[in-house]
């Protein structure tokens, strides 16, 4: 008996296996779809803004269309799962996301357009909060902060392939964009399929009192010696306002509020990257995209290093500083000084690649099993809407303010992040997934004891 007892084991302590890099691959797949689908529509509106005459609202409205949808699927559907499970939502977000890429090949008005996009931004802002949620609720501490961070990994690949798909569709005729658009179906449907037969979450099943339902997944896939001893059944039901109550408002101020501080820059200047490089007087050229797409695709591998090697909290101040920074510099240096501001703009693509990989890690570490989708979705959501209403003003910006003095916001924006991470931010490195929600010391330690004695 004491032997067996001493071959027990977590679901927080077991070795990777096939089944982690399996739910991995399969939460990535969104990730690089949503990478495809909002890196293409820079390319698309340089086509669509002619033949359907767009005025610079339905341009900014386009451009932050799939956002807005990621705002409401995040929202709702991340809330939902926290109900009906995680499973339902991960598979039903695929099915929405296939049926509306593709239909917007047929699409003849910005109206049209405009739907199918925010329909295709709510799946995949649904896959957001559950995906997060799955792959944080399988995978052991040691590797949580990397499998975590490699969403952005992979966004920042499904952005680049929408680089190449753009340079090289766009030349096929005036109606390639319609190709390009409905291109996003080919990978959405490949991950539908390959999505048939997920199991349910044990964390959540455990929390519903499901617990033999819960152990017979975590023996099927990790083996008949682990346990899952730090999760309790929730007897009263979790509520949305919830978020906001004593317990949770301080974690859910603090991931919504930097969240959106990171991705109002990003999406508001690759978004319109192609115009912004015109105005900064540099070529839009296939080598310069390659330039700042390798550039992305470093800084994204960077991030895993440093998520590896640095604290989750200073590495997250400590960008915010660098980027502001940047951002300010790049905002009073003088656009005749093109080497200066090529510099600038580089070590800001270096580097905000790099720490977005900190947006699949936090949320899905500051919120315990009952609400954790919620808390996921709802982060998400207010990133998104943040980014939407961005990358809507951007142009307006650009026209009415100038690039500097638009540059000189966003570092702004950048600078109350960073006060909002020094006030807020928790330290989630190397703590159960318990633990790290509770934000407290290790407490799950006692659990596992008390369980093996």
């Amino acid at each position: 008996m004491q032997h067996l007892t001493q071959q027990q084991i977590r679901m927080d302590d077991v070795p990777l296996n096939r089944f982690h890099i399996k739910i991995a691959g399969l939460t990535f797949g969104a990730h690089f779809t949503d990478g495809y689908v909002l890196g293409v529509i820079g390319f698309a509106l340089a086509q669509i803004k002619p033949q359907m005459g767009l005025s610079p609202f339905w341009e900014g409205m386009l451009g932050s269309s799939a956002l807005i949808g990621l705002f409401i699927g995040s929202l709702v559907l991340g809330w939902i799962s926290d109900y009906i499970g995680r499973q339902k939502i991960f598979s039903f977000s695929f099915v929405i996301i296939t049926l509306a890429s593709a239909l917007q090949f047929f699409a003849t008005t910005p109206e049209q357009l405009f739907l199918l996009r925010v329909m295709v931004g709510i799946g995949l802002g649904g896959d957001f909060s559950v995906g997060h949620t799955m792959l944080a609720e399988f995978s052991p501490r040691k590797h949580r902060g990397v499998l975590l961070g490699s969403f952005s990994v992979i966004w920042t690949f499904g952005y680049v392939a929408a680089g190449f798909a753009g340079h090289f569709l766009t030349a096929l005729g005036p109606d390639a964009w319609r190709w390009l658009l409905s291109s996003s179906a080919i990978p959405a449907l490949a991950i539908l399929l390959m999505r048939i037969g997920t199991p349910e979450s044990p964390r959540w099943l455990m929390g519903k009192g499901q617990r033999e339902q819960a152990m017979a997944i975590v023996h099927k896939y990790f083996g008949p010696n682990v346990i899952l001893v730090d999760e309790a059944p929730v007897m009263s039901r979790q509520r949305f306002l919830s978020l906001f109550g004593a317990k949770y408002r301080r974690r859910t101020a603090f991931n919504s509020l930097f969240f959106v501080c990171l991705v109002i820059p990003y999406f508001a200047i690759y978004t319109f990257l192609p115009s912004i490089l015109q105005v900064m007087g540099l070529d839009n050229n296939f080598s310069t995209d390659l330039l700042l797409n390798g550039l992305l695709i470093v800084g994204a591998l960077l991030g895993i290093v440093l998520t590896i090697i640095c604290s989750r909290r200073g590495f997250l101040i400590g960008s915010f500083i660098f980027l502001a920074a940047c951002l300010a510099l790049m905002s009073i240096i003088p656009a005749s000084q093109t080497a200066w501001l090529i510099a600038m703009f580089a070590a800001f693509t270096l580097v905000m690649s790099a720490v977005s990989n900190l947006v699949g890690v936090f949320p899905a570490e500051s919120f315990p099993t009952e609400v954790r989708s919620m808390g996921v979705g709802f982060a998400t959501s207010m990133s998104r809407l943040g980014s939407a209403i961005g990358t809507g003003l951007l142009p307006l910006a650009i026209v009415h303010f100038g690039m500097p003095t638009t540059t000189a916001i966003l570092a702004l924006i950048l600078v109350i992040g960073a006060i909002v991470s020094i006030a807020w931010a928790p330290e989630t490195k190397g703590l159960t997934l318990v633990d790290a929600a509770q934000g407290s010391e290790p407490l799950a330690d006692n659990a596992f004891a008390a369980q093996a004695k």
